[in-house]
């Protein structure tokens, strides 16, 4: 991952590949943003007219390359939009910093070291900065193979030959604050994390299946001292979890059920996260149509965040107990897999009818939401890349959001929203839980066609524990990028709701939790 610093030296007299400015789009053009005051004074203060000569124009994500005035020791000048000029004596807003970051650091992909001169008013600014440019450095590389440098070592491509970013510098920071230091550590150890994630959902499903996940979780909680437990198929026939093992019967990759605890001496609340670790979706005996399975691999990106996020926070010490669920099974069709029509006895007790196959996350899903509820924590917020019913609804880079606790949902919207991830909250409407109704069993994995995202959030609502305050992040839209990269938002996985659950957990060690 590209190493950070704090820097004070002055733009001119440091040995970069490149200075990165910010450049907002004002009313009459852009304009320089507050950070780039020194390269500005070496164009004789006319670098707003030179970039808008050069067609710039200060829209958030533009990038625009020049040469640098004449004494810099670094060659070139990056200049990143940060969209719409804020208001007098207002800062910009943190996630157009965020999201400028990242556009910079991926168009410097081959650099070996690059300043980052953007505003910086407060050591929050140098966290969300950090934040942005570690995650637009990214890239995963392990199936491309890259020719060999003038040094004889292997150069990790990002989708154009070039190695990412290797060094980045601060301009503005101040090294000996404590609070600055804090921001760009968390903001180092959250964006390791969440790119930690990228790469799971990104690794094709021959590679990995529930065993292999299953195996980098407990790598990584024997490194950051969370203690782990894996229930195998053996384990999840005698502990009775009908869910995972009807999703998991046609494949010759057997589920896995992976518990990560992390607790705190000084923690006064826990948290349950639960994530859906569809490893391969082919939609089982109701099988997806082409067009529809090529994709499928990042069926498994609820359960990647919430590993991520249980070891972001250990990483950053949370005074707070958090605990993770990663219900992992691969949907496949075989003579051995589930019918449309078979009935499933839950780990909590209740009979399922399964009407579709390739509505298998929620029954992974009710198995470990009841799992985690025996442990009585004070919330539980699952995540799945769940219906393509939330995707017609919100798009592909907005989530859903439902609860059993309107004040609940809120405060992960809003954490959601403090992060820079788009979410928006959705209903629980009673009317449609009768959709569900079987005559044959307690509760059918199908409902109403006409919203199915909500109707999915009603079946998960019946496997909480009494009394739970729970949350549902449906993140099937924004969860793998299909298009081309934006901000610091890479093409494949994109790590979404990593950052919320932190903050959700953040909030919940300083009490300050809904």
């Amino acid at each position: 991952m590209t190493a950070l610093t704090l820097s004070t030296a002055a733009a001119p007299g440091l040995r970069a590949d490149a200075i990165v400015i910010g450049v907002a789009k004002g009313a009459g053009g852009p304009s320089v943003a507050p950070g780039a005051e020194a390269v500005d004074k070496a164009y004789d203060g006319r670098l707003a007219g030179v970039l808008e000569t050069l067609g710039a124009s200060g829209a958030e994500g533009e990038v625009t390359k020049l040469p640098a005035p004449s004494g810099f020791k670094a060659p070139v000048v990056v200049a990143v939009g940060l969209g719409a000029e804020p208001e007098k004596d207002a800062g910009f807003d943190p996630e157009a910093l965020r999201r400028a970051a990242g556009a910079a650091a991926r168009a410097l992909a081959g650099a070996k070291k690059a300043a980052f001169a953007l505003p910086l008013t407060e050591a929050a600014d140098a966290g969300v900065v950090a934040e942005g440019l570690l995650l637009g450095a990214y890239s995963f590389d392990a199936y491309k193979a890259s020719a060999e440098d003038a040094k004889g070592a292997r150069a990790k491509a990002n989708g154009n030959g070039k190695a990412p970013l290797a060094e980045a510098a601060l301009l503005g920071g101040k090294p000996r604050d404590k609070a600055y230091k804090a921001a760009i550590e968390r903001a180092a150890a959250v964006a390791e994390e969440l790119n930690r994630a990228r790469d799971l959902v990104n690794t094709p499903p021959n590679d990995l299946n529930p065993e292999a996940f299953a195996a980098v979780a407990q790598a990584a909680a024997k490194e950051h001292g969370i203690k782990v437990q894996v229930l195998d198929e053996k384990a999840l026939t005698k502990g009775g979890y009908g869910g995972i093992l009807g999703v998991g019967a046609g494949s010759a990759s057997g589920p896995r059920l992976v518990k990560l605890s992390y607790t705190s001496p000084k923690a006064t609340k826990s948290l349950a996260f639960v994530g859906k670790g569809i490893t391969y979706d082919s939609g089982g005996i109701s099988l997806k149509p082409a067009g529809h399975n090529e994709t499928m691999k990042c069926d498994m990106a609820g359960a990647a965040a919430v590993f991520a996020a249980v070891v972001a926070a250990a990483r950053l010490g949370l005074e707070v107990n958090v605990t993770g669920w990663l219900a992992l099974a691969e949907n496949m069709p075989s003579g051995s897999a589930t019918r449309p029509g078979d009935v499933l006895r839950m780990y909590s007790g209740k009979t399922v009818e399964v009407l579709n196959t390739d509505a298998e996350g929620r029954l992974v899903l009710a198995d470990a939401l009841w799992a985690a509820s025996q442990d009585k924590p004070d919330a539980i917020i699952d995540v799945a890349t769940l219906t393509g019913a939330m995707m017609l609804a919100l798009g592909s880079r907005t989530y859903g959001i439902m609860a059993n606790d309107d004040a609940f949902r809120s405060a992960v919207h809003e954490a959601a929203e403090e992060s820079g991830e788009p979410a928006w909250p959705m209903p629980l409407p009673e009317h449609l839980r009768k959709g569900m109704d079987s005559p044959t069993a307690d509760i059918a994995n199908m409902g109403e066609r006409m919203g199915g995202g909500l109707v999915a959030g009603l079946f998960l609502r019946e496997f909480v524990g009494e009394g739970i305050t729970w949350a549902h992040l449906d993140i099937a839209g924004p969860a793998f990028n299909e298009g081309g990269p934006f901000g610091y938002t890479p093409k494949g996985g994109t790590g979404t709701a990593v950052r919320t659950l932190v903050r959700v957990a953040e909030l919940a060690a300083a009490g300050e939790l809904g």
